[in-house]
């Protein structure tokens, strides 16, 4: 354990941000494997709805950092279009 004061602080708030994060980073993956597993069952309907879940999260946490702007891009765009050619196939 640190032995400065702000060493300590510093050392109690990465506790807390990496929780944070982990539990942010958990709920971004878990909302885009929904969307996959939708497709991945060919429900374009439920796929759409879990797209409209996952988008404002990729957005948001690109936005704050826990991911970088452009893999929150390829995601949406990706989801996308699979959405897109599911629609298409089916």
């Amino acid at each position: 354990m640190a032995n400065i004061k702000s060493a300590q602080k510093r050392a109690k708030q990465t506790v807390v941000r990496n929780a944070r994060n982990a539990s942010q980073r958990s709920l971004l993956r878990t909302s885009v494997k929904k969307v996959l597993k939708a497709l991945d069952q060919n429900d374009v309907v439920a796929a759409e709805e879990a797209y409209k879940v996952a988008q404002p999260i990729l957005d948001r946490f690109s936005s704050r950092g826990l991911i970088h702007k452009n893999k929150a891009a390829r995601h949406k765009a990706r989801l996308n279009a699979r959405i897109k050619a599911a629609k298409a196939a089916a």
